[in-house]
């Protein structure tokens, strides 16, 4: 851990973009909450996390450095972490809570049900689906909750052979 809170990798040299990490232990301090050892855990467990994990994952991997880690310091952090922007919660095709770490934009899911692949819907490719939902319902989609559920190319075409 750096001096300002923000993690450090093993090797010294901060962690993949560092600028989301910066000064998170003030920005902590500023919401009233302390800056504890399991706070300090999951920050760099975070801050090693790439893409998508869930709090399980999150808890799992926390306990990991410090057994004492409890489950409900973890999601209040985590629930602080979102409003900062270092963290975004969405759902699963199972409903399972997921966090992207340090998301860059938007994006909702697509989940195959046969191979249980799963691949990233970006806003371009959602455009025509929000755009009707608006027009059509006046209905506001949050892309990032958006997991849709079906069978990959592949797997219908194994199944039609």
């Amino acid at each position: 851990m750096s001096a300002d809170g923000s993690p450090a990798a093993a090797d010294g040299t901060t962690p993949r973009t560092a600028a989301g990490w910066e000064g998170v232990r003030d920005r902590l301090h500023a919401r009233g909450l302390r800056w504890t050892p399991q706070r300090r855990v999951l920050i760099d467990v975070l801050s090693r996390s790439d893409g998508h994990v869930t709090g399980a994952e999150l808890i799992e991997r926390c306990r990991e450095a410090d057994p004492s880690t409890v489950p409900s310091t973890v999601y209040r952090t985590l629930d602080v972490l979102e409003d900062l922007g270092i963290v975004r919660h969405a759902h699963g095709v199972d409903g399972r809570e997921e966090f992207h770490v340090l998301p860059v934009s938007d994006h909702g899911h697509l989940h195959c049900t046969g191979c249980r692949q799963t691949w990233e819907i970006d806003e371009g490719e959602a455009r025509a689906l929000v755009a009707a939902m608006r027009e059509d319902r006046g209905f506001r989609v949050d892309l990032s909750h958006l997991s849709v559920a079906g069978v990959c190319r592949e797997c219908a075409a194994a199944s039609a052979g």
